[in-house]
Parts: structure tokens; C-alpha cells; sequence
């Protein structure tokens, strides 16, 4: 087939585009320049630059053609301006979702030619064509399987997505670039929000958002335990950042109106929630599940709830799980799974 492989500079998407070679297909690599470190450009150097650098030297020793694509401009209409949106609104954004579902594998797709068949990339999961149905699976590497991340892709989507790591984990495919003594094979992963590379998050906010002073309140007894940068440097469940004694003390509520954070450390009925709200969920077959008691993700990572769920007409649902999380927060998002199948997700009330 002829292929779009999507590169990074990482080692998962370089093995990606390996494996796919090896299988003989028609290949073209990208590398989506979506970075918004020339806005910050006052903390240094520009890792995207390292990056393209590990991209370009894979590139030449597997002698595959490289495009560089700029899609600055699409991503902070897209993505960035919603994180900054929610963020403002004193909710917890996801904008990997997003850059996914609107980016890599949408705007993308109308910047290339039609006569790729595939788009490939390096996310841990899998694509499978039921009774005409595409249906995203999970991979067997627990803690690096990106569903969670895809959960907003459309049938139409799917149909073009390859995800030649979708059968392996982690540390296979550390051996897979060794083997192949990859340009990359010992970069470490890159962690935190795509777009902002080594750049912190708090930066990131106080550059869009500045500082708000307010107080930092202990919600049971109501005593002032110390102040803040603002509302949105915080998340509910967060135990980290907060700089206060006799802890561990953990965000509960925010009060965006009056710039309050409030803090509980014994009281775990104010820190945890068993139900919430789910609204705008993608279905990725477009079918509503019939199985009301289904799993769930609320965050990435390996960790599961059992739940039942509710459906409303206005593409909602109610969610009940069996056990209580203390980092519930409104515009986190909700996944959910039979088995090892993703069914789709929305966004946490």
C-alpha cells in the first residue's frame, strides 16, 4: 500500500515505519510541526528542533522520503485555543484527544494526497475491520496502550488509521529498535501535553493566563491555609504544587467566580465521587453500546472502574462506578470498554 507514516522523532513511531518497510509498502514520512515553542522561545532552545533532527536521520538511513508540514496555524484554532478556553473555565482539558481526532488524524487528512491509502503512526492500539465495521482494540502493553487518546476518531477515520505497534509493547519495541539499530533506539519517551515539548504546563498557563492571586481554603474547617497563582493552575484530585505542611492535602472544589481552591486531607467523602455526567460522547461505530455495565477509563494509564451507564437521548449518559476516584474533574474525559474494545468516550459535567 502507499503510506503516510506519521514520525516524531520518537522511537515507537520510527519502529512503526520499520515495520512497515520491512513489509514492503510504499512509504512517505511526515513530520507535523505543531509546536508552539517560537512563543516561547525566551526558555531556550527549540526541542522540536532535536526532534526533526532524529526524524531526518531515520529518514536517510531507511531511505524514505521526508515532508515537513507545518500545522501551527490549524492547531492552535483546533486544540490550543480550546485548552486555553477550559482552562480559563476552571476545567481539566485533554488536548491529546483532540489532537488527534482533529489534527493527526483529521486536518491532516485533507493536507495530503488522496492516494495514500494509509495513514500509520506509533500509538500503542489496534484497528479491525468487522462486518464492515472498524473497531479500535486495546494493545497488550497495559500501561502504554493509547486508546484512551483515539477515543474521539470516527468511522471514517479509522478506516484510513494503520497502527503497526498494535500487537506489542513496550519493551518489544525497544528490541525492535535496537535490532534495527534505529538513529533513536535510545531516546527516552517524551512525556507531558504534545504540542508543548519540554515546555511546563504552569509556564505555558501563566503565559496565556497570568497570575490571580487567591486563598488556598481547607473545606472543613473553613481555615485560609495558604494563597495561590490562580484557579487554573489546579486540578481536582491534585496532591502535588500545593506547598503546604501536614499533608498530604488534596484539591476538592474550585470556586471559579471567587478564585478559591479548596483542599481536604481527612475527609475522603469530600475528595471522592462515585457518579458523574458524561456529554458530546463519540461512538466510534456510531451505535450506542446495548451493555449497560461496561469499564471505564476517566485518565490514562492502566487503571479500569467497572461501571453502568445510562444513556440520554441528547447524546449524554450517566455514569455510576463501583468503586469511588478522589481526581474526578469536569472536561476530563470518559472512555469506555468491553473487553479489549474501545467504544468511544465524552466529556466529564
Amino acid at each position: 500500500m502507499k503510506i503516510a507514516v506519521l514520525l516524531s522523532g520518537g522511537v515507537d513511531s520510527s519502529v512503526a515505519l520499520k515495520l512497515l518497510k520491512e513489509q514492503g509498502h510504499d512509504l512517505t514520512a511526515f513530520y507535523l510541526k505543531i509546536w508552539l515553542q517560537d512563543e516561547f522561545s525566551f526558555l531556550g532552545e527549540c526541542p522540536w528542533e532535536e526532534d526533526l533532527k532524529f526524524v531526518r536521520s531515520v529518514c536517510e538511513q531507511e531511505n524514505i522520503p521526508l515532508e515537513v508540514l507545518s500545522l501551527q496555524n490549524e492547531y492552535w484554532d483546533s486544540v490550543v485555543s480550546y485548552t486555553i478556553s477550559e482552562i480559563k473555565e476552571g476545567r481539566t482539558p485533554n488536548p491529546d484527544i483532540y489532537c488527534n481526532s482533529l489534527i493527526k488524524f483529521g486536518q491532516f487528512y485533507e493536507k495530503i494526497d488522496s492516494s495514500f491509502e494509509k495513514v500509520a503512526s506509533g500509538h500503542y492500539a489496534k484497528v479491525e475491520n468487522q462486518k464492515g465495521k472498524f473497531i479500535l482494540k486495546s494493545s497488550p502493553d497495559p500501561i502504554k496502550d493509547q486508546t484512551y487518546f483515539l477515543a474521539y476518531l470516527t468511522q471514517q477515520q479509522l478506516s484510513r488509521a494503520l497502527f503497526p505497534l498494535g500487537d506489542y509493547n513496550k519493551q518489544q519495541v525497544r528490541k525492535f529498535a535496537d535490532d534495527f539499530n534505529l538513529p533513536n533506539k535510545n531516546r527516552k519517551d517524551s512525556q507531558g501535553i504534545c504540542f508543548l515539548g519540554q515546555i511546563k504546563f504552569a509556564d505555558f498557563i501563566k503565559h496565556h493566563l497570568g497570575e490571580l492571586k487567591g486563598d488556598i481554603i481547607d473545606i472543613d474547617t473553613e481555615k485560609v491555609m495558604g494563597k495561590h497563582d490562580g484557579y487554573y493552575y489546579y486540578t481536582i484530585g491534585q496532591r502535588s504544587g500545593l506547598k503546604l505542611g501536614g499533608g498530604p492535602w488534596y484539591v476538592v472544589k474550585k470556586d471559579v467566580k471567587k478564585n478559591i481552591i479548596y483542599i481536604s486531607r481527612e475527609n475522603r467523602a469530600k475528595r471522592e465521587r462515585d457518579e458523574f455526567s458524561v456529554v458530546n460522547i463519540n461512538w466510534i461505530t456510531g451505535k450506542k453500546p446495548i451493555e449497560e455495565n461496561l469499564k471505564v477509563k476517566i485518565r490514562h494509564g492502566a487503571n479500569f472502574y467497572n461501571c453502568r451507564l445510562a444513556l440520554n437521548d441528547n447524546n449524554s449518559a450517566d455514569v455510576k462506578l463501583n468503586k469511588a476516584d478522589q481526581g474526578i474533574a469536569a472536561g476530563q474525559f470518559a472512555v469506555f470498554y468491553c473487553d479489549d474494545i474501545c467504544l468511544g468516550g465524552g466529556v466529564i459535567k
